[in-house]
């Protein structure tokens, strides 16, 4: 043993962005989630649309970034088409998640785009 002080610890990276995705049914959640973990994220999809609890996701995320995914009712047929549930269900969604749409840093329709066009465009929000 010397004398001499230990060395400095490197300092610790920064923690990793905490994102929270919420949004309708089939609105890209999902897929979103696991292209931000891919990325370094960490990303959470706390099922805001199936709560009565207006701010559920901020009690069980506590996000440093809230993304509020959308889509129309014909996107939401053409990707559940096995799925009879009408406009009703999507505006029944659309309620429980005012709260999170009015605290939402980001807002994406995701109707017309792919999955993998939606990670991009968040990425690049994100990277702002």
């Amino acid at each position: 043993m010397s004398g001499d002080p230990p060395a400095p610890l490197p300092p610790r990276p920064p923690a990793p962005l905490r994102v929270a995705v919420v949004g309708p049914c089939a609105s890209g959640k999902s897929t979103l989630v696991a292209a931000l973990l891919a990325a370094g994220y960490d990303a959470r999809h706390p099922a805001q649309e199936h709560s009565y609890v207006p701010d559920m996701w901020q009690r069980l995320v506590e996000p440093d970034v809230l993304i509020y995914l959308d889509l129309s009712h014909a996107a939401y047929r053409a990707r559940r088409p096995h799925d009879d549930a009408g406009p009703d269900y999507l505006d029944m969604q659309r309620a429980r998640l005012a709260h999170a749409r009015a605290h939402a840093d980001v807002v994406v329709d995701t109707s017309g785009m792919t999955a993998a066009e939606v990670g991009e465009w968040v990425l690049l929000r994100l990277n702002e």
